[in-house]
């Protein structure tokens, strides 16, 4: 398995409308484990495809303690929603960042698994919250979209600002130390 690399906004690559997958191969299994491990390393409870720069409607989630209630869901469309409820939600491709955000309480969700299988998913509380989440992101669309315009631009250049002196460091080590 490989540790993925996850884009950070304002990267262009997240506003990239995911496709729908066709196949579900062990090619495809492979990259899904990859995601979990990206995921769980981060660590996150959700990560979807086109934070990784895969731009397919694929996305991974385990909101368990233990971590050991891993969801994959292939071509995820959100078939009900009902109710409001405002969490505070981050994101890995945000990082530092926590905000909160409007969404539907309770969701319905038809997908694929893993293994090509289809199923139906009726949820609330935070699984609700992190799978519409991560649908946004295949839609290309993050959860500072919710905020004001001055609170996105604020995490914008402090995510750029962290971003050059990250670079810097790299480009430079010794002078770390």
């Amino acid at each position: 398995m490989a540790k993925l690399e996850i884009l950070h906004f304002p990267d262009k690559r997240l506003r990239t409308k995911a496709r729908e997958i066709n196949t579900v191969d062990e090619a495809l299994r492979l990259f899904i484990d990859d995601m979990f491990e990206t995921m769980y390393e981060a660590p996150g409870i959700g990560l979807a495809a086109t934070q990784v720069n895969f731009h397919k409607r694929l996305m991974v989630i385990d909101v368990s303690e233990e971590k050991d209630e891993p969801l994959c869901f292939i071509n995820p469309v959100i078939t009900h929603k009902e109710g409001v409820e405002v969490m505070q939600e981050g994101c890995l491709s945000v990082p530092g960042f926590y905000e909160d955000v409007e969404r539907a309480e309770n969701i319905t969700v038809t997908a694929l698994d893993k293994h090509g299988e289809p199923f139906e998913l009726t949820t609330g509380d935070l699984l609700a919250v992190c799978i519409q989440h991560e649908i946004d992101h295949l839609d290309g669309k993050l959860f500072v979209d919710y905020l004001s315009p001055l609170k996105r631009n604020r995490i914008r250049k402090k995510l750029e600002r962290m971003e050059k002196e990250l670079a810097a460091q790299n480009a430079n080590p010794a002078s770390t130390l």
